[in-house]
């Protein structure tokens, strides 16, 4: 999983990224949905002793454009965990109040408390991405942005918490397909907006943004990954296989019980 990984410093070309590859499970579909399946049983493990340590503390950042799959890549990774310990913050414009306040206030709200992992769908990364292409903030405003959510990200990280980035990537004719099924879906419909139509004109700027937002801010303590996510199967794997890595990194250890139980027996 170390491919997906943006090296510190690294100039980042997504042309020199195919979005529908599968590195490492090629033609082995079967078998990647059965190590899905085992890492789903040991996040559920690892997530509940996590919770029971309380000492750590999880942020995972999901980013992507219209129909990239953050919300099938948190149903689908985290499928059986306990929802006690694991949080979902989405992450939509700004609200006046939020508006008179510096751009990462209403995000230090949300981050994870001891104990817990929580997921942005969307993130403070939409203030250099969406502000930047829809010219919502001069560049002089977006620009100095990229250090500030540095070292935002490094006090996070200096108490505490792991952060992993996923940059869930999509071509621009799967995006086509799949705007299209939510049109015609009368299930799906409700997903769609015309507005998903505007931001698929600027295509090429996101793509431009993406670049230099993960060249910017992908540190040690701080990676993103670049997923590639026309296959979901494969998108899932990888989000899965890291977050797992980095939980089994920790070295959680479930704590004692408060009080000594020798010779306690339920009758």
């Amino acid at each position: 999983m170390k491919q997906h990984r943006v090296k510190p410093g690294a100039k980042v070309d997504l042309s020199q990224i195919d979005p529908g590859s599968t590195p490492g499970f090629k033609g082995k579909r079967k078998e990647a949905d059965e190590r899905l399946l085992k890492l789903n049983e040991r996040l559920e493990v690892l997530q509940e002793s996590l919770w029971a340590e309380h000492k750590h503390k999880v942020l995972v950042v999901l980013q992507g454009t219209d129909t990239s799959g953050k919300d099938g890549t948190i149903s689908h990774v985290f499928e059986g965990v306990n929802p006690l310990g694991v949080r979902v913050a989405a992450f939509k414009a700004p609200t006046p109040e939020e508006l008179d306040h510096d751009f990462l206030w209403r995000v230090h709200l949300k981050v994870p408390c001891k104990g817990e992992i929580v997921i942005f769908n969307r993130s403070h990364y939409e203030d250099v991405l969406v502000a930047r292409v829809m010219e919502l903030v001069p560049p002089e405003v977006w620009r100095q942005r990229y250090d500030q959510i540095n070292d935002f990200e490094r006090l996070l990280s200096a108490t505490d918490t792991v952060i992993l980035k996923f940059f869930l990537y999509i071509s621009k004719d799967e995006q086509r397909k799949r705007l299209q099924e939510r049109l015609d879906d009368p299930q799906k419909r409700w997903k769609f907006r015309k507005g998903d139509l505007l931001d698929r004109a600027h295509w090429d700027e996101y793509i431009k943004a993406y670049e230099d937002a993960l060249a910017r801010t992908s540190q040690k303590h701080a990676p993103w990954y670049v997923v590639p996510a026309d296959k979901k199967w494969y998108r899932n794997l990888v989000v899965a296989e890291i977050l797992v890595k980095a939980l089994e990194d920790l070295k959680i250890k479930t704590p004692e019980p408060e009080e000594d139980l020798k010779g306690v027996v339920v009758v």
